[in-house]
């Protein structure tokens, strides 16, 4: 048995898709593992080669080709160093997700991935087969047990390598975020390090993929159970670890990197998620509207954060029931920030919908119609200048609003990309003030006064909806936690106010489908996570 050992965690960005590109980014890193850190080992995160999650480009008849010519290139690079990584391989027409050990260019150890999620955002039963088999290899004396992301999570393929007295397990990530993720992983990993007496190396993806965010956190347990390494969130790259194996396989213990708070976890999720997409997507900048409101300046920060000032546009389009206040918080919003910032009044265009519209509208009172039209007039300007510029329009709706339906389809529900679509209202105000201590970006006066879409004169938001800590609430538990509408009644809501909330919920799923995706940050989304009929006879009680 070899007394020492040195494993690189690598924590590295894939793009969906890009085999041969993946390819290379491995094969740097792999080099670098090897020259610069000595490594024994360099671990993959889950899928590394096809990226996560691949999705249905798994069902393209070339899959396994562009994998083998991937795969060949990895194992010439695989000199002097062993590498574990992870890829779909096809075998008697099924398809397993696997991690596969690679020594002096040859496959010792192909492990296939035994237990397939199939809940929230996963659907890994639509791909693969699961296998049956342990994954053990030896290694300079030591037996080194293979697993993938799942396996984990439950309790049989761990138990499988503790009964081959493995000496380390290695477990290949692609672990989406949420806000309570880390602690989740965290509490999982030490309990099963403990009862099986194991260290664990658990090795996680990082970057942005549509509404997924993945956010490292690598780290590694000891046989006791304790966090002794981790790699920072939201950082790429290649952590070493040591071990001493004179005697048991232990983790050389290093410093640890602090957990974040809960605003900057999900203000670098809602970052890195933008600027992926972005990049990812080939896009040149972002627009949006810029209204001086809370949504609109938090999105606005966050996007100068993803990807820059200079590839950021903001515009006010101001109406008649526009305030002086909401035209000089939003200047001041882009003038601290640096960004380019026009300001294109939308009266003109409205008043020409208006004439147009004035016969079929004749002796008909004013209504939401009208209040509609002049966020759709907003919607059509943002969207020619995403046309002529190449700029990605980002939309500015909390999730408390796509919730019930507080918004306008083809208004400001047009766009490419919702960077709140996942975040509660009264989450958009902690993540003001938090981004408020990097630098004073957003004006005081938009996070204390009451929110209003302007839509109307001395409209308030309020006017329309329950007060949003006790919107946020009863949305936590009916689209969160699948309470019923008596359930939610017996947290100490007033009936009526739960049964409104719950009718603007599930009549407004139309909506939803047609409205941009967004980062998601909680544990259940809409989008993936959130799959309601739009026709629906279901009624709200029990």
């Amino acid at each position: 048995m070899s007394d020492q050992l040195r494993v690189v965690m690598a924590q590295l960005d894939f793009l969906v898709g890009d085999i041969p590109g993946n390819a290379s980014k491995a094969i740097e890193a792999i080099e670098q593992a090897s020259h610069t850190h000595q490594a024994d080992i360099i671990v993959f995160p889950e899928l590394t080669l096809t990226g996560y999650p691949p999705e249905d480009l798994l069902l393209r008849p070339s899959l396994q080709l562009r994998i083998e010519r991937a795969l060949q290139n990895i194992k010439q690079a695989a000199k002097g160093i062993s590498v574990v990584i992870g890829y779909p391989w096809k075998e008697n027409n099924s398809l397993f997700n696997v991690a596969a050990f690679i020594t002096e260019g040859e496959v010792v150890q192909l492990y296939r991935k035994q237990c397939l999620p199939n809940y929230q955002v996963f659907d890994e039963k639509r791909y693969f087969e699961a296998g049956r088999e342990p994954g053990i290899v030896e290694f300079k004396g030591l037996k080194i047990g293979l697993t993938v992301c799942e396996d984990i999570w439950q309790k049989e393929p761990v138990k499988q390598l503790a009964d081959s007295n493995a000496d380390l397990i290695l477990n290949l990530n692609a672990s989406p975020f949420h806000e309570n993720k880390l602690g989740q992983r965290k509490e999982l990993l030490c309990r099963q390090a403990s009862e099986h007496g194991i260290p664990i190396v658990y090795v996680n993806l990082m970057g942005g993929q549509d509404e997924l965010v993945f956010d490292g956190g690598s780290m590694v347990i000891d046989q006791s159970g304790r966090c002794v390494v981790n790699a920072p969130e939201y950082e790429s790259g290649l952590y070493p670890v040591d071990f001493n194996c004179e005697q048991k396989c232990q983790p050389v213990p290093q410093t640890l990197h602090p957990e974040l708070s809960l605003e900057s976890r999900v203000y670098n999720a809602l970052v890195l998620g933008v600027r992926d997409y972005v990049n990812k997507n080939g896009f040149k900048s972002i627009v949006l509207g810029l209204s001086g409101g809370i949504d609109s300046a938090v999105t606005l920060a966050v996007a100068v954060d993803a990807i820059g000032k200079d590839r950021a546009h903001a515009v006010m389009m101001p109406f008649k029931y526009t305030s002086d206040m909401s035209l000089e918080d939003a200047e001041e919003e882009a003038v601290a920030l640096g960004v380019k910032y026009d300001v294109y009044s939308i009266e003109p265009m409205y008043d020409a919908f208006m004439k147009t519209l004035s016969g079929p509208f004749s002796g008909l009172a004013p209504d939401t119609t009208e209040e509609n039209l002049q966020a759709r007039c907003r919607g059509v300007l943002l969207m020619s200048l995403s046309n002529k510029f190449g700029s990605l329009v980002l939309t500015t709706g909390n999730k408390s609003e796509m919730a019930v339906g507080y918004s306008t389809l083809y208004g400001d529900m047009a766009g490419g990309f919702d960077v709140l679509k996942d975040v509660p209202k009264t989450l958009v105000y902690k993540l003001a003030r938090y981004r408020n201590t990097i630098s004073p970006v957003i004006p005081v006066r938009v996070i204390e006064r009451p929110p209003s879409a302007e839509l109307a004169p001395d409209q308030k938001d309020q006017d329309s909806l329950p007060p949003y800590d006790e919107l946020d609430h009863i949305l936590y538990l009916y689209v969160e936690c699948d309470y019923s509408a008596d359930a939610i009644v017996a947290e100490g809501y007033e009936r009526s106010v739960v049964e409104r909330v719950i009718r603007l919920v599930d009549i407004n799923e139309y909506k939803r489908r047609q409205a941009p995706i967004g980062v998601r940050i909680t544990e259940r989304g809409f989008g993936k996570d959130r799959r309601y009929p739009i026709t629906s006879g279901w009624k709200a009680g029990e």
